[in-house]
This record gives structure tokens, sequence and C-alpha cells, in this order.
């Protein structure tokens, strides 16, 4: 069975009716969604799920998984109509942080990763018609740099003067389990359906010595539902709090973007700031979340006063007022120092492991990686950074390239600047696509 059985279908009727269903009645519960997880929906989904991922617990892969796709969908589906269906452990493992420390990693078994895709299915269809504009992360449609672009043309064009960013500290470690399912339980009324997301919630984790733990908050580790699980918890927790309380009692003008756990709140008036920086800790606490003081804070960030030290990060870049060669303050973003000198460090890391790759091979890889860090970073105002990031790489691959041949240099500058031109090498670019915005 082919790898993207699914991935070129149509959308099941079942999500276009209870997208169609959640637009047209804000109050609706809806009751059957257990039943809509049928053959049709898990074979749609089975073409998203990464099949070069790791095994879990099971030692299942995704490819000897569809050898026999159907059959095995097919006895899936009957497990769960007949209350047999039972979620594995999720095997953990640990991945080293660019800070030294490490970041726990979650495997679960292929059939919870499935499941779980056709319940995060069903989920965005009724809740992506009640998200904020403002909200960017984990959403079909929606990334990142949609987050940045937007952002940078609001605080551009809008009458914003201060701005609170935050980070929740450990947020999907934290997230409390019955107030998510409190939240779930406002538009969902199907019993079946909540259980199963109890299920994964509760779910045993197994640590790579052995000890199986059982998490009191948290979503699922790895797991395909927790982004939405995530986004729902804090549409009610943050998003619609600032849409219907904060902003109607601000004097002026409030936006909030938020990608995931990580935010920034921008405000026309100091006290509007002031009194939100003061609240917001005690809101999220409500939700037995923190702050991490570390990445929370209130700024002055104004066309009247361009510095960089007057600057923000998110998502990867900062942010700063600066006027341009005609004497205009815009606002500018670069490559977030911590950003670029983690990239540096796996770049430089890539090429020492590699630079025994045919001359071609390493260069073609070392373009794909060039490519990669352009397609993200490659921002308006951005190309000093993108230059540092070139020129570490250019210097890097030189050094480690001379050195696979013993004492004897394989390139001169020369001849190295020639092979480059040969063989194409990504020079640094903007890549960032204007769009046009009209003011209601």
């Amino acid at each position: 069975m082919p790898d993207n059985v699914g991935s070129d279908q149509h959308e099941p009727t079942s999500l276009r009716a209870i997208a169609n269903k959640a637009s047209t009645d804000k109050r609706h519960r809806f009751q059957d969604l257990y039943r809509c997880l049928t053959v049709e929906l898990l074979m749609h989904c089975w073409g998203d799920l990464n099949k070069k991922a790791a095994s879990g617990v099971d030692g299942v892969s995704a490819v000897a998984y569809a050898e026999n796709l159907q059959a095995n969908v097919e006895a899936l589906v009957q497990r769960l109509k007949a209350n047999r269906y039972r979620a594995k452990l999720v095997r953990r493992q640990y991945i080293p942080k660019e800070n030294g420390k490490e970041r726990p990693l979650g495997i679960p078994a292929i059939e919870d990763k499935l499941v779980q895709a056709a319940c995060a299915k069903l989920l965005s269809a009724i809740y992506e018609q009640e998200f904020v504009a403002g909200s960017y992360g984990y959403r079909p449609g929606r990334g990142a740099k949609d987050a940045v672009q937007e952002l940078t043309f609001d605080l551009q064009y809008g009458s914003y003067g201060y701005l609170v960013e935050a980070d929740v500290k450990g947020f999907f470690d934290h997230l409390d389990h019955d107030w998510l399912l409190a939240m779930l339980g406002l538009r969902i009324d199907d019993r079946a359906f909540l259980r199963l997301i109890r299920k994964w919630l509760k779910a045993g984790v197994l640590e790579p010595q052995g000890e199986v733990l059982y998490p009191e908050s948290g979503t699922p580790q790895g797991g395909s539902v927790s982004p939405v699980l995530a986004n729902v918890y804090l549409h009610y927790a943050l998003d619609l709090w600032v849409e219907k309380v904060v902003k109607p009692r601000c004097q002026g003008e409030v936006l909030l973007c938020r990608y995931a756990d990580d935010w920034v709140c921008a405000f026309r008036y100091r006290e509007d700031a002031q009194a939100f920086y003061r609240v917001m800790p005690k809101r999220l606490e409500k939700f037995n979340l923190e702050v991490a003081p570390e990445k929370t804070r209130l700024l002055r960030f104004s066309r009247f006063h361009p510095s960089t030290k007057r600057r923000f990060s998110f998502l990867g870049f900062e942010f700063f007022w600066k006027e341009d060669r005609q004497g205009t303050p815009r606002v500018t973003r670069r490559t977030a120092r911590k950003k670029l000198h983690a990239a540096c460090a796996r770049i430089k890391e890539w090429i020492k492991l590699r630079r025994h790759l045919p001359v071609r091979d390493f260069f073609a890889g070392l373009n794909t990686r060039l490519r990669g860090h352009y397609n993200y970073y490659g921002v308006r105002g951005n190309s000093r950074s993108l230059s540092r990031f070139f020129d570490w790489a250019i210097a890097c691959a030189f050094k480690w390239l001379n050195r696979r041949g013993g004492k004897r240099r394989s390139f001169t500058w020369v001849g190295f600047a020639r092979v480059l031109d040969l063989l194409g090498i990504e020079r640094p670019r903007i890549t960032e696509i204007s769009r046009r915005r009209v003011f209601a």
C-alpha cells in the first residue's frame, strides 16, 4: 500500500458537515463524534502520518503496518466500535537541547497516532470556526511565518506603543486535564469521544530505564492530537479572555498574536498594558499555568523611539523599530541571536560529520540546509543575519573539507570559490512574499 494513501483524497463529508454545523450554530454540542471514527476517516488520516518516525512500545513501524493497511484499519475500527481499543504506553526519549539540557519526546504506537490524527481532524473541524484571528499555531493554512508577517504589518501600521511578551513555563506539561475536558464539554456532548481523549491524557509514559509514569497533567507526549488540544486550552484560558474581557476594558487598541504558548500583546496606551501585565499571570494561574519570568516583560515599542535596545523576540526573530534610508521608522526583524548561534552550531556539526561525502553530495546536502534557513529567516531587513550564517557555513566547509585529506589541503580559497560557483551554492536571499492587506 503506498505511503500517500488518503493524502490526495478529498476531505470526508463528515468533516465538512461538522465544520458547517459548528460555523452556523455556535452553541451546538456535538453528540456523534465517536461514530465518525470510520475506516474512511482513518484511511484519510493515514496520509498525514510521518512514516519515517520511530516505532512505539509495540515495535510496529509504519512500513510494517502499511503492508496490510486496509485490514489493519478495519480491525482497529472494529475495536473502537466494540469499546475494546486501549491506548498503549508512550515511549519516551530525550533529545539534547541547544542550552545543554534535554527535551522529552514521546513516541506513541502507530495505531494511537492514527486514531489521534482522526480525532484531531474532528476537533479542528469544530474549533477552526471558534479560534480567533490572532491564533496561528498548529492550524491548517497558518504557520509561524504568517504570524511573523502579520504581526509586523499590524505593528507597523497600527496605533500601538506598548507591548507585553509572554511565554508559559512548561505549558505542554502543566495543562490541567479537568479544565481541558470541561472546555471540550462546552461543544462536545459525546461521552465516548471525551473518554477517548481522557485515555490519551492519562496514558502511561515508558521511560528509557523501564519506569512507567502516569501523568496528572499535560497533553499526550508526541501525540497527533496534542496541538489542537493545546490550542483549545489557550483559546479559552487566554484568547477569549483578551477578546471578551481585556479589549472592552481598554481605552485604546489591543492586538494579540499567539503561536502555541508563545505570544505578544500590543497596546496603544501604557495604562492598558500595565493593567494587562499585572492581571495576566493571575488569569493563567486560574488554569494552573505559570508564565516564565525570564520571557515575560512589558516594554515601550513605538515608532517614536526607534532603537535596537527596545526589542522583543518572537518565533525566532527580534523585532525593533529602525529608521530606513529615507528616515522613515520601520518595524525591522532580524534572526534572534540565540537562534542564529544555534543554527551556526548545527550547520558546523553537520559539516564535520559529513565532510567524508563526495563533493557533489556534500554540497547538495549543504544547499538543502541553507535553503531551509533562508526559507524561514529570509525576511526583508534581515540580510545581514543571513549573510553571517552563510559566511559561517562556507568558512566551516572550507576548514573541514581541508581536514579530510590528512596534512594535504584539498582546496585553496581560489579553488574553493570556483567549486562553489560550479556547483551553484545557495547564497543568501529574501524569500518573504509581500501580501497587501486592506484596512476595514
